[in-house]
């Protein structure tokens, strides 16, 4: 079967907004550039507390990361608590510590209270050890959150692999706070929370130029204006255009996706048989999840676009005989790929580069939840001026040096090591 170049979760939501263009003059309260997961959660805050708000977005809503992504609920960073709390401080580490550890909660009383159907299981995640460095790594981890008492549980032996459904994984670390859902359903349902709520939400309307007039923000457009009061910037890892200096506080990577027509292979359900979703401890990680149709999905670091079909199919077929050699007959069906903003220590950005004008960067690819938790505590600040609503401080904008080298020497390490797992020289 062909592999179709398309997005899973495009498909398995039918519902999207459609959104108008722009066109003339709006003023508001706040405009927010960017319909993505972070845009919308500010969206939804600020209008909950009295702000009139309009969206912009250049493509149309979920077009980036936020529709593309594994849809994992993560609690929490990619670095362990303890390095957070050494890195910014206890008093600034542990609020980011917190904040985080309790943003699948978050996400779970959006989708609930704005009966969002995003297919979300809260059956938690799993992060699963490839060797005993990742199994040494995850037992660190389980006593750090324990401690801030979080429900975290190494699962070793037979509970391993009765969670995972494969005997290669040894140790797994369990997070009850997490789960999973389809993230393009979820940002549509916070899209149309958006608008019920009396947002103004307009796609396909890239934004031009940004300039202070007096006391208000003018958003150009090619076709109009938006004067606002306040500027949220939340378009991450797709920032466009020169007319803002965000984009040269990241390199992009990427991270590509393959799922498979759903499984009718019985002795499927012995994968990840408790709904969660996971991934594994190497440093070219792979993510394995099932959605609500039974299909499987396999994903890791590196530009799909870039690699042909056969290429991909390969990686995968690879990725599943070692994890789940008892299936019989996988036909793959798509595949797509999302960018994501990196940041050299791993960990995001926050800036104020001006009165009334926010913007973040960063999440290295743990954008459902720290988006969500992101844009709210935008909108608590720009109510209320308060930074202690924030995760962190504001940073000075400080633009990377070679971004663009980056980029090339981590897709190129990610592609090298895709291509020994297809040589069967590494997995």
């Amino acid at each position: 079967m062909p592999l179709l170049e398309q997005c899973l979760w495009e498909n398995l939501t039918p519902q999207r907004p459609q959104s108008p263009a722009f066109k003339g003059e709006l003023s508001v309260d706040v405009c927010v550039i960017g319909a993505g997961i972070t845009g919308l959660s500010a969206a939804i805050h600020l209008l909950e507390q009295g702000k009139s708000v309009c969206v912009l977005e250049a493509h149309r809503t979920g077009h980036g990361g936020s529709g593309r992504n594994v849809g994992l609920v993560n609690a929490g960073m990619w670095i362990p608590p303890d390095e957070i709390e050494a890195g910014f401080g206890e008093a600034v580490g542990s609020q980011l510590n917190r904040m985080l550890g309790a943003a699948p909660a978050l996400v779970f009383s959006l989708v609930d209270k704005y009966r969002i159907d995003c297919q979300l299981r809260r059956e938690g995640t799993l992060h699963m050890a490839h060797n005993a460095r990742g199994e040494a790594d995850l037992r660190s981890r389980e006593q750090q959150w324990k401690r801030r008492g979080a429900p975290v549980q190494l699962l070793t032996g037979a509970a391993c692999a009765e969670a995972t459904g494969t005997p290669k994984i040894a140790a797994a670390l369990l997070d009850r706070r997490a789960g999973t859902l389809n993230p393009m359903a979820y940002t549509s349902g916070l899209a149309k929370a958006a608008s019920d709520l009396g947002g103004r939400l307009f796609d396909h309307c890239a934004v031009t130029g940004l300039e202070r007039q007096g006391q208000r923000w003018s958003v150009q457009t090619a076709q109009g204006a938006v004067s606002a009061e306040q500027v949220v910037l939340a378009s991450n890892a797709y920032t466009e255009g020169e007319w803002t200096d965000l984009r040269r506080n990241f390199f992009p990577g990427y991270y590509y996706q393959v799922a498979s027509r759903p499984l009718t292979d019985g002795s499927a359900d012995r994968i990840l048989p408790g709904g969660q979703g996971s991934w594994d401890t190497r440093q070219v990680l792979s993510s394995i999840r099932r959605d609500a149709e039974g299909r499987l999905l396999l994903g890791s670091l590196g530009n799909g676009n870039q690699k042909p079909t056969w290429f991909l199919k390969a990686w995968a077929d690879r990725v599943q005989q070692h994890y789940f050699p008892y299936l019989k007959g996988v036909e793959w069906e798509c595949t797509w790929t999302g960018c994501i903003a990196f940041t050299p220590d791993h960990l995001m950005r926050l800036f104020e580069p001006a009165p009334g004008l926010v913007a973040v960067t960063g999440y290295n690819g743990r954008g459902v939840t720290t988006g969500t938790v992101v844009g709210k505590a935008f909108a608590d600040y720009l109510c209320n001026g308060d930074a202690k609503a924030l995760p962190i401080p504001f940073a000075p904008m400080r633009p990377l040096s070679g971004t663009g080298l980056r980029s090339c020497l981590y897709e190129a390490g990610f592609s090298l090591y895709h291509a020994g797992q297809c040589l069967r020289i590494v997995i």
